[in-house]
């Protein structure tokens, strides 16, 4: 049996699309777009993007209990 050697190269997004943002939450869609606190950037001559990093803090504040997710809007 011939034994063979394999590079792959994995490319982490900076940026993502709301679909891709939300999956990476771990969260539906809609949910997500109703939750979510971090204003997307708009980059130049694209649609609004979701910053990786931006995505990341956001659950660290849920995390530790510090995020406005919304879950008390209309509870008043």
């Amino acid at each position: 049996m011939a034994n063979a050697m394999l590079n792959i190269h994995v490319i982490q997004l900076r940026m993502m699309s709301i679909k891709q943002a939300a999956d990476y939450a771990s969260l539906p869609l809609r949910r997500f777009l109703r939750i979510y606190s971090v204003r997307p950037v708009a980059l130049p001559e694209s649609k609004l993007c979701y910053d990786f990093c931006g995505v990341d803090g956001w659950l660290d504040q849920i995390k530790a209990g510090d995020a406005d997710t919304g879950a008390e809007k209309g509870k008043l």
